[in-house]
């Protein structure tokens, strides 16, 4: 699994990845996931895009 912060964006979840709520019930299994980091997402854990509407930075450049 490879874990990579996208610039001004989500973290991109790569290498089979099963997103599990706190309960273990599953909620996304792919290759690829995307998960949130500006907060802003109405899909948390996943991203839903709203770092684009919000104009939301990460701290890399």
């Amino acid at each position: 699994m490879v874990i990579t912060p996208l610039k001004d964006g989500p973290n991109q979840v790569a290498g089979g990845v099963v997103v599990q709520d706190p309960d273990g019930n599953v909620i996304k299994e792919a290759s690829t996931v995307y998960l949130c980091r500006c907060g802003f997402s109405q899909d948390a854990p996943l991203c839903d895009g709203s770092h684009r509407r919000n104009n939301w930075s990460s701290a890399f450049r």
